[in-house]
């Protein structure tokens, strides 16, 4: 009877999975949105779902960034956005006593 029950248990697979679900272009300076989902399933059916999100400055590193997002960052990061950047950034430095 033992063989039995085992043949009528079901495994259940858990898997978890991350995906980058949003790349965003955001304000002036083209800061880089990513949003990464973390996604817990139970034999197909999702349980679960929770984020991340971080962004890319036009002086950021995006050396270890997906090819997506690193594909945006060679689009909008430009030379006239990287240098609008930083004169802002210099222009809003509060001087140093």
């Amino acid at each position: 009877m033992l063989g039995a029950d085992k043949k009528r248990r079901k495994r259940m697979a858990i898997t978890k999975r991350i995906e980058e679900d949003k790349i965003e272009v955001v304000g002036e300076f083209k800061n880089i949105q990513v949003r990464t989902a973390t996604i817990i399933e139970e034999d197909g059916v999702e349980l679960s779902r929770s984020f991340h999100r971080h962004s890319i400055a036009p002086d950021g590193d995006s050396s270890k960034e997906s090819a997506d997002v690193k594909a945006m960052v060679a689009q909008f990061h430009t030379d006239t956005v990287k240098a609008a950047y930083t004169k802002h950034q210099e222009d809003n430095t509060p001087a140093s006593e």
